[in-house]
């Protein structure tokens, strides 16, 4: 069976059948994992608190900071740069009600789980 998206796979839920996540996920092999906005910088820059314990300088790209505003506490997904790993670039920016719903589904790790 092929899916469009990769937010349209299956997850297995607590009841063993199978259930959708609707929102966009990190792609571990790309290196993407979750991180929390802790202190805007200026300059399309944010020192970002990530799930594996760092605190990493994040870029927010033209393509992102066109169409939305990142504020303090807004969940995100980062990507660290393979050569410098304090620092990272942006991918996405969940909304409140997003980031409620993966709260609930536990799929935020409890390190940054703050919602």
């Amino acid at each position: 069976m092929r899916y469009k998206s990769r937010e349209e796979v299956p997850q297995i839920g607590a009841d063993g059948m199978p259930e959708f996540v609707r929102v966009r996920l990190p792609h571990k092999k790309e290196g993407e994992l979750f991180g929390i906005a802790d202190q805007l910088l200026g300059a399309s820059r944010i020192k970002i608190m990530c799930a594996d314990g760092k605190f990493r300088m994040g870029r927010i790209p033209g393509k992102i900071k066109k169409r939305m505003w990142i504020r303090e506490g807004d969940l995100v997904i980062v990507q660290p740069w393979d050569f410098q790993d304090e620092k990272a670039n942006i991918q996405y920016r969940y909304t409140k009600t997003q980031a409620m719903y993966l709260s609930r589904k536990k799929m935020i790790p409890k390190s940054i789980d703050v919602f």
